[in-house]
């Protein structure tokens, strides 16, 4: 059955807001005062958007009292981004049905785009959502919000291209109909929406209007601190919680156990019992085991927490890889699509090796998510961090080739990374952000982290070039700071990718780190590399900064969260 999704006319023009029945009788076109007031307001908002042509056709559409409301050309250009994901959609369950069984390739290529841009779809509702129930002072104020939203769009559009392979005849013939006749217009309109947004503060100054930055009078804390969207049973354990202790306290909604002591066997039948419309945290106890299953939380089960009995113990494991055939998003042994899902005390790995090439162990798309005291273990592509916010502490990520890679703000803290003895023609390179657009809010900040080689990579460690990463996409943004490295890092630090020429364009950068791999002296010499940079600078890549959510300080999320975390700098 077809998936195809239609919005109606009446929904649209709620999304856009404008205001019927405006007539203005005029002699001459150019005298019309209305016409002049758009004209003004859409060269102002498009003035430093990289589109100026695809923002002023499309701008075009806002007329009469609207066009000197900036808040009403926003939610045009929102409108005429979920109109162009809802096209791609389309097509995408079009190709499905005439191609989707003559190549198995094909069929998990657009399934995965089926699924990718209807998360995007979800993430520009926020945005509506947003638009449509605030005044112009609030959308301001949730400025991160609304950038991460349209970043994730992209990032999601990108993944969906990324889907097929180039190599193959049928593939890169279909990649080529949806990218000419609708994916590249997905991402040009998002980057328009993205680029206003971005530059939005400046835009309401030149419309006559300047806001403080507080907290709007859509109230997000309650009086202990924590989320109105928690339940009062929620904070009240989680304030015990911060007092006592998480797993002490943790009373579990389910329990699953290998040997039959819970109420499920499997992860995949735990996460199916998730209730429908749950209020609060879901918890859920893996028992110690080793469980050989590909989970996926879907994007319905918010505010999951999954625990087990420690990393060595809960172990969920997989080998599914790009080797054998299986798309690189599929091979994931466990993927996160919810908002607010927490990790804690468990194992994530893929067993395919060096060999498997592609071969995820941990998707995440996770909205303000969070993986604490994890091991993710893997060679080639082990942690996809592939959308949205997401934080992980106290963790053991291992790989070889962009181990840790997606398009998505995320921060890595306090934990050890350990780079793998790959195969005899390879290197290493431990992230490969794919920030496409420079005002994407994305990028990777690994801090206060170990990054060592393994046991097995030692011996030969100056055998295999290993480097801190290398730009996937032409504005890959990363940045390490206040970490030891170990002797074993190439002293280039970081490398091109091949073919493609993004050294001015990129923005890499390292802060106060220390170890023998930490020397910069002898590191590429790129315009985008900036070297050391200064406290100020490296400001910008904290957790108080880097992963900003709603309209208070930003990290409230983080705190709710009840994991461990420092939202400035480790070290003095």
């Amino acid at each position: 059955m077809s998936g195809k999704i239609i919005v109606s006319a009446v929904s649209l023009i709620l999304v856009v807001g404008v205001a019927i029945g405006v007539v203005v009788a005029v002699n001459k076109k150019g005298d019309d005062p209305t016409i002049q007031s758009h004209q003004k307001s859409v060269g102002v908002i498009c003035k430093n958007t990289d589109d100026q042509k695809l923002c002023h056709d499309t701008l075009s559409s806002v007329k009469g009292a609207d066009a000197a409301d900036p808040k009403a050309y926003i939610s045009t250009a929102v409108k005429a981004t979920m109109d162009s994901v809802i096209k791609a959609f389309n097509m995408s369950d079009r190709l499905t049905t005439e191609h989707g069984d003559k190549d198995s390739g094909i069929k998990m290529a657009l399934d995965d785009c089926k699924d990718l841009l209807q998360s995007a779809m979800q993430s520009l509702q926020f945005s509506i959502d947003i638009l449509q129930n605030n005044n112009v002072q609030a959308v301001q104020n949730q400025e991160a919000d609304f950038r991460n939203w349209l970043s994730a769009v992209i990032s999601y559009q990108q993944a969906c291209m990324e889907g097929f392979d180039d190599g193959k005849d049928g593939e890169k013939s279909i990649k080529e109909q949806l990218q000419t006749q609708t994916l590249d217009h997905v991402q040009k309109i998002t980057g328009v929406a993205l680029d206003i947004v971005t530059g939005l503060s400046n835009i309401l100054e030149q419309f006559g209007l300047k806001f403080n930055l507080k907290p709007s009078s859509r109230r997000l804390l309650s009086d202990d601190g924590y989320p109105t969207w928690f339940s009062a049973s929620d904070r009240k354990l989680l304030a015990q919680l911060q007092r006592q202790g998480w797993r002490s306290r943790i009373t579990p909604n389910v329990i699953v156990a290998k040997d039959g002591s819970g109420q499920f066997k499997t992860i995949a039948q735990a996460i199916a019992s998730y209730p429908s419309n749950f209020q609060g945290r879901y918890y859920i106890y893996v028992k110690a085991g080793v469980y050989d299953e590909y989970i996926t939380v879907p994007k319905n089960a918010v505010n999951i927490l999954m625990y087990g009995d420690g990393p060595t113990k809960t172990i969920v494991t997989g080998r599914k890889n790009y080797a054998e055939g299986v798309k690189t998003m599929q091979t994931a042994t466990f993927a996160n699509t919810a908002q607010g899902f927490i990790a804690k005390a468990m194992t994530f790995e893929n067993t395919a090796g060096a060999a498997g090439h592609q071969a995820v162990a941990f998707r995440n798309q996770g909205d303000m998510s969070a993986v604490i005291g994890c091991h993710i273990l893997g060679y080639q592509d082990t942690l996809y961090v592939q959308t949205n916010r997401q934080f992980y502490r106290n963790c053991v990520i291992s790989g070889t080739i962009d181990f840790i890679f997606g398009t998505s703000p995320t921060l890595i803290q306090h934990s050890v990374i350990i780079v793998r003895k790959p195969l005899g023609d390879q290197f290493n390179t431990v992230t490969a952000d794919g920030t496409l657009r420079q005002n994407m809010d994305t990028g990777i900040v690994i801090q206060d982290c170990e990054i060592v080689p393994e046991a097995e990579l030692f011996p030969v460690r100056f055998q295999y070039k290993s480097y801190l990463g290398r730009p996937w996409k032409q504005y890959s943004r990363t940045v390490v700071m206040e970490s030891t490295i170990g002797d074993f890092l190439h002293p280039e630090g970081w490398c091109p990718w091949a073919g493609a020429f993004f050294e001015d364009t990129l923005y890499y950068a390292e802060y106060n780190n220390a170890g023998p791999g930490a020397d910069v002296s002898k590191r590429i010499k790129w315009k985008g590399y900036h070297g050391l940079i200064s406290r100020e600078e490296a400001t910008k890549f904290t957790a108080a900064q880097f992963l900003k959510a709603g309209a208070n300080d930003g990290t409230d999320w983080l705190k709710a969260l009840h994991v461990p975390h420092v939202l400035g700098f480790a070290k003095a």
